[in-house]
């Protein structure tokens, strides 16, 4: 991750710590969701118990995850960002140490329901400490780090924990990941905060009192934001989760081609996150940035639907709008950032990034309807759709409050 800090100009400034170390919190966190996914078999089998019971777990993480995460950004504001986030850190570890320790299915259920709890510190956490300690003109490249290194989590967590179940056994595998959380809640206790060095905000008038709290989160600039990101995240929903059996219904792709198509979409996501962090620090206009980020995805996922590309074109095709979602990433984080009131950014990136919850949520049941119904084509053209009406809550941006 150094050669990504190198390339955003980040590396050597006196914050590059504190963006370290938070990113490295929010490679945890994206470890931390998937840690179950790759172990599923080998739980199960142990266990003796059916798909249905083991999605349990799952539910239980992400409810959790959904209701508590908004409080979680009071919290961030009011208690102290970097003291929430350690507390999140251990709690996600302990909770997945447990579950490598103790033989009972259903501690392991409340075990991933407290786990869900860690999980609603990160984003209000981190985005807070970054717009604490990184300057302005920084503070697009420190976001597009971050975003980054989540996604390097979420690439890295199969391989590894698959690599440990081999070796200890899938228990031993909970315990590797506790150990990680672990281990980046004390370089966290190590990197102290330092108050001469924090990034002074802008001074507040006395209405801004009033400015405060949930009026803040039902704002319309907040609100629209909200819904941006759920938007997100039922295009992403779609396109990961149902491309490669939405292109075998359709033009019956081979399951090669269409991992391949995938993984060159995810790859070039993450390149675009970096190259959409060097764009923030050129340019202020980011609603222009996401606009035509948003524009060229519904322009790709609409080709995907119409025409039969072929196997090297639908890599390419398919690649270009993961670059293109990932470029957009940096910039969608500087548009809330934008509309958000002084002293208020745990609560209300806790609220906007709740949307990747509701999203997540919905998203299943609208695509895995589409695919039940027989209408593969609608997937592409749904994510289209998702697209285009994203562009509308970039383009309608009220002023955020004082």
């Amino acid at each position: 991750m150094s050669q990504a800090t190198d390339l955003l100009g980040i590396s050597n400034m006196p914050y590059a710590r504190v963006v370290g170390v938070v990113s490295a919190a929010h490679f945890v966190s994206h470890y931390y969701i998937l840690v179950l996914a790759p172990l599923l078999p080998f739980v199960r089998a142990d266990y003796g118990v059916s798909y249905t019971e083991i999605g349990v777990a799952f539910a239980a993480f992400n409810i959790v995850s959904a209701a508590l995460q908004t409080p979680a950004g009071f919290l961030a504001d009011w208690l102290g960002a970097r003291v929430l986030l350690i507390g999140g850190l251990l709690l996600g570890a302990c909770a997945f140490l447990v579950v490598g320790l103790v033989e009972s299915f259903w501690v392991m259920v409340a075990m991933f329901a407290l786990a869900g709890v860690g999980n609603t510190v990160y984003h209000p956490a981190d985005y807070a400490l970054l717009s604490q300690h990184v300057p302005s003109d920084r503070i697009g490249q420190a976001f597009s780090f971050h975003t980054f290194a989540g996604m390097l989590g979420s690439a890295v967590a199969p391989v590894t924990l698959l690599m440990m179940q081999s070796v200890w056994g899938w228990r031993g595998a909970f315990v590797g990941a506790a150990l990680l959380g672990l281990l980046v809640a004390v370089l966290l206790l190590a990197v102290r905060e330092n108050a001469e060095k924090k990034v002074a905000p802008p001074k507040r008038h006395e209405g801004d009192a009033a400015a405060s709290g949930w009026r803040v989160l039902l704002s319309a600039p907040i609100l629209l934001n909200l819904m941006f990101f759920v938007l997100l995240a039922m295009m992403s929903g779609g396109t990961y989760n149902y491309s490669v059996v939405a292109l075998g219904a359709l033009y019956g792709t081979p399951l090669a081609t269409a991992n391949a198509a995938l993984s060159g979409n995810l790859l070039l996501s993450a390149i675009g996150v970096l190259i959409g962090g060097l764009l923030v620090g050129r340019t202020s206009r980011h609603g222009l940035v996401a606009t035509l980020g948003l524009a060229s995805i519904a322009l790709f996922t609409t080709l995907i639907a119409q025409i039969d590309l072929g196997a090297l074109a639908l890599v390419a095709v398919m690649s270009a709008g993961g670059f293109c979602s990932g470029v957009i990433m940096p910039s969608r984080d500087m548009i809330v950032r934008a509309v958000t009131p002084p002293g208020s950014f745990g609560k209300v990136f806790g609220f906007v990034t709740t949307g990747f919850n509701i999203g997540g949520i919905i998203s299943p049941l609208v695509f895995g309807a589409i695919m039940d119904h027989g209408s593969p084509r609608l997937v592409f053209l749904l994510v289209a759709v998702f697209s285009l009406a994203a562009i509308a809550t970039v383009v309608t941006r009220p002023r955020r409050l004082a």
